[in-house]
């Protein structure tokens, strides 16, 4: 980066937009808003606004802020400062302000040419993330109205002919600068593992830590993790694996991820003595450097949210991760010293993976992207200068789904609904499906069925001993709605866990008589209530019943997070249980274009017919609501 330094400063000088493609541990982060400084851009620098600094994450942007303000002897907020949800660290005058994309993307509301700001730097642009891709969007619609605006857009893994063509002027493409890091070779090794109930991830990182500090040698570990469930876990295992080692005394074990306090957060980049190794999301793939790291273990995965076009929802689920993030990962280590990186995966596998991880645009329910859009006022969807635009038939499905959910009115504009979905950080059928369990009386149900059909099924159903797997899920069968099924296999769950099951008592084999009556039904099972588990039993317990504990984990991850979103409403969660009714005409509200007709009851067999009348009490109904249609092949059941 040093050496760049002035090339950087001159076109930045010449040019409104400038392109920086940097390595890991190249320094661009830290140093672009230094340069920025010395051309005399920033208030206190002389210039006639702020330098806008933006990150993917609110760890970074607090992280980041606090190392350029050392790195400058200044206090944090004088001169550098940051602002993210809930904290704002800026003095009137100071010159740097690090945020997230989000926050930037919110002070187009009120500022829409954006006159605070004299640079704008946004970082980590590989991400692709919406956020990135609005402002990328919304700037490029802004320069020509601010001529004095410089814009400086830095990535790792750019993509960089693609956003210097999107940037280009009457001048030509925008200059793209390539910088190099300082680093150290960085040895692969290639180590997959095979899943089973004695053998997992946990294990396989253990093994990878007795690797790296065989025979006594120094250096801390980075292990990368899909989510905070995962980190915790890994981390009580090898507390238990290195005291059995001997070594436990020896290393301390830490946690990375977004939703820690700042007092967690700083401990990692404090100075320490003993072996050190770092469990962390992707937040420390380019967003922060670890210090001291020499080695790193890549499990290959992360947590990402996708669409799915065959349940209409959004899913977050646990994938491989693309090559580009791999090599980030990698070189994490080699900072220091030569280095080394486990993959506990092969080659073979790393090979086979796309070269960069898609857009968040392009694996994203267009419902919401329009939702979010109209929310910020920044146009229709389709007129909107995005680097890469969806299809249109996308655009005209998104359209569609907003109708039916009643979020958009005849010409397109939001309705009360639609502007209470947008205010929602959440997949607008899962939205609508909630703010009408809100009305019911059923939000503690809702939100533990909605978390669900957000994960792939928990239920596993492996050729070889599918006779069995149905044995086990019989359990957990409600002959009228498989929605009840779902709460019964909850509730199963959380009794190894020896808590309260949210949404029991309307859980397992309805009482026929009940649920006509419109009254709960009665607990599920024969099953008396379980002393807590150990992590270990209750693994055990899951496979026994061909139940995924990954996508169960996952499955608890969103329903906490749907909780999270409930009580920073304010709603209150109903203490009594909900009826069948009140759970099920929740659960219309957001699946009107899922109801089918039953194969019995004779033509037509699909549509969503609206103003359809609720089933007759006296006989099965017609129309069956479904939350995920059958594949062509028939093998997956749908759900109702």
């Amino acid at each position: 980066m040093s050496a760049r330094r002035d090339w950087i400063a001159q076109a930045i000088r010449e040019h409104p937009v400038v392109i920086v493609c940097g390595e890991t541990g190249s320094g661009k982060t830290t140093q672009l808003p230094k340069i920025a400084l010395q051309l005399g851009r920033g208030l206190g620098a002389g210039g006639h606004g702020l330098i806008g600094h933006t990150q993917p994450r609110r760890i970074a942007a607090s992280s980041v802020a606090r190392r350029i303000a050392d790195e400058l002897n200044s206090p944090l907020g004088e001169v550098v400062g940051f602002k993210v949800r809930f904290h704002d660290r800026l003095q009137r005058g100071a010159s740097v302000k690090l945020m997230t994309d989000g926050i930037l993307l919110a002070e187009t509301q009120s500022d829409p040419d954006l006159r605070a700001y004299d640079t704008l730097i946004i970082d980590e642009a590989h991400e692709r993330s919406l956020n990135i891709d609005f402002l990328l969007g919304y700037l490029k619609q802004l320069l020509p109205r601010r001529p004095d605006l410089k814009l400086v857009v830095t990535s790792a893994t750019i993509d960089a002919e693609r956003f210097a063509q999107h940037f280009a002027s009457a001048r030509g493409a925008a200059p793209v600068i390539q910088v190099s890091g300082r680093l150290y070779p960085v040895e692969q090794r290639w180590r997959p593992f095979e899943e089973s109930r004695e053998y997992g991830l946990e294990e396989a990182i253990a093994d990878a830590v007795d690797e790296l500090w065989r025979g006594g040698t120094g250096g801390d570990i980075l292990v990368f993790l899909p989510g905070e469930r995962e980190i915790r876990e890994a981390a009580e295992h090898l507390h238990k694996h290195l005291a059995r080692a001997q070594r436990g005394a020896a290393a301390e074990i830490l946690p990375l991820y977004a939703r820690l306090s700042q007092a967690e957060q700083d401990r990692v980049f404090e100075p320490h003595g003993a072996r050190r190794i770092v469990l962390a999301t992707n937040v420390a793939e380019t967003s922060l450097t670890v210090p001291g790291i020499r080695y790193v273990v890549d499990p290959g995965l992360a947590r990402v949210k996708r669409y799915s076009y065959r349940s209409k929802v959004e899913q977050l689920q646990i994938e491989p991760i693309s090559q580009a993030a791999a090599n980030q990962r990698a070189g994490r280590c080699g900072r220091v010293a030569d280095g080394v990186c486990i993959r506990l995966y092969d080659e073979k596998d790393y090979a086979a993976r796309p070269r960069f991880t898609d857009p968040e645009i392009l694996r994203s329910s267009l419902a919401g992207v329009i939702l979010r859009m109209k929310a910020l006022r920044l146009g229709a969807v389709e007129d909107f200068p995005f680097i890469e635009p969806p299809p249109r038939k996308a655009i005209a499905d998104g359209y569609a789904l907003l109708a039916e959910l009643n979020a958009v009115d005849e010409v397109n504009e939001l309705t009360a609904i639609g502007r209470e979905l947008a205010a929602l950080p959440l997949d607008p059928r899962v939205g609508r499906m909630i703010l009408e369990a809100r009305e019911r009386q059923a939000l503690d149900e809702v939100l533990v069925i909605a978390s669900a059909l957000s994960v792939q099924d928990v239920r596993d159903r492996p050729l070889e001993h599918a006779q069995a797997a149905d044995e086990k899920h019989k359990r957990f069968d409600d002959e009228k709605s498989e929605f009840m099924g779902l709460l019964a296999l909850w509730r199963w769950i959380e009794q190894g866990r020896g808590g309260h099951a949210p949404g029991a008592a309307a859980a397992g084999p309805a009482s026929r008589r009940g649920a006509r009556a419109g009254t709960p039904s009665p607990p599920v099972g024969a099953e008396s209530a379980l002393h807590r588990l150990s992590n270990r039993q209750q693994e055990l317990r899951l496979r026994e019943h061909f139940v995924s504990p990954r996508r169960v984990r996952e499955w608890r991850d969103i329903h906490s997070q749907l909780h999270t979103v409930v009580a920073e409403h304010g709603w209150r969660i109903n203490a009594t249980a909900a009826t069948y009714e009140q759970i099920h005409l929740s659960m219309l509200a957001g699946l009107l274009g899922n109801v089918g007709c039953r194969a019995d009851a004779g033509p037509p067999q699909g549509g969503a017919p609206r103003g359809a009348r609720e089933p007759s009490e006296k006989r099965p109904g017609r129309l069956v609501p479904r939350a995920r249609a059958a594949s062509s092949s028939g093998a997956t059941p749908a759900r109702t």
